[in-house]
């Protein structure tokens, strides 16, 4: 998982692409923002489904897709075609993922409209359904509060049957569990400890009981910071990097207690044994934000050394 907006350079998009697909990576999602948090000024943020699309193109095994797309940025026609456009470039290898929108900044800087919290998660629940009707009806007619269709033809159609994977950003409120239940493929919780994270599980399989929908049929995902090395003195390290190039609010010890209260921080057999928590949890996947991006031998730990080790 990496934050696209944090400065990363289409050479290190494709460092790190080469990279997954070098190691068994085998997806690699980004973020869907055009500021950054840290320095909007100087740190360029690529947009992502132009990014994703070219990406595309220059591997062949690697799954890729957005964690999140803000309902807010795009209308939900143009969303569909441009994600199944791209599972069109790569063969089948999207997954969509998408959420309600947090980031103000970025829509007061660039004109994007940000209503309050109720009707943005009017919208996600619009938007889910009209991406997924687009992608597997010959035509549609849709009159929301929000949205409208009229006799809209569903191509392009994806690559992928019945279609890409669609993935519902959230922290398990009804406004993003009950449109997840209906339609979603896999509800995803950022930031949340393993027992927030089966608080939040457990609020949307009761929305899946609610849709009449079998909860085993939904995937349960957990996106989280991580600053992995071969051992914890190199985890401490990279923790040590990362804190130099953010603003500093906190001393380094303070900072890194926080850090490790919403991600994971360690050797390869310490990131793995917390892993192993979210899985007691209900955690079936897992996005591992990589924030020292130019840095590409954590990808090689997550593949090669990590990977074997959660699955032991």
């Amino acid at each position: 998982m990496i934050e696209g907006q944090e400065g990363v350079t289409w050479e290190q998009w494709c460092a790190l692409a080469a990279a997954c697909e070098e190691h068994g990576v085998e997806t690699l999602f980004r973020s869907d923002h055009y500021v950054s948090q840290a320095d909007e000024a100087g740190r360029v943020a690529h947009d992502a489904w132009t990014t994703l699309a070219a990406l595309a193109a220059r591997t062949t095994t690697l799954r890729l897709g957005t964690l999140v797309s803000p309902v807010t940025f795009r209308a939900p026609a143009l969303l569909a075609n441009a994600a199944a456009t791209a599972d069109h470039v790569s063969g089948g290898r999207i997954e969509l993922g998408l959420g309600a929108g947090w980031m103000e900044r970025e829509h007061r800087a660039f004109g994007f409209p940000f209503p309050e919290t109720g009707v943005r998660v009017e919208m996600l629940a619009e938007q889910l359904e009209i991406v997924h009707r687009l992608w597997t009806e010959d035509r549609v007619d849709f009159r929301g509060r929000h949205y409208a269709l009229e006799n809209a033809p569903g191509l392009p159609k994806p690559v992928q049957r019945p279609h890409p994977p669609l993935l519902v950003g959230g922290g398990g409120s009804l406004g993003t569990a009950d449109p997840a239940a209906r339609l979603a493929d896999e509800y995803n919780t950022p930031f949340a400890s393993p027992e927030q994270f089966a608080a939040v599980r457990a609020r949307v399989v009761a929305a899946c009981h609610r849709a009449g929908r079998d909860p085993a049929t939904m995937r349960f995902s957990l996106m989280t910071g991580c600053l992995i090395g071969e051992t914890r003195a190199d985890a401490l390290a990279r923790a040590r990097e990362l804190y130099g190039r953010r603003p500093r609010d906190a001393g380094f010890e303070d900072w890194l207690a926080g850090f490790e209260t919403r991600g994971v921080v360690g050797s390869v057999d310490e990131v793995a044994a917390r892993l192993r928590e979210y899985a007691d949890a209900g955690c079936e996947r897992v996005m591992l934000q990589h924030l020292l991006h130019a840095d590409l031998e954590p990808v090689r730990l997550l593949g090669r050394e990590l990977a074997p080790a959660v699955a032991a």
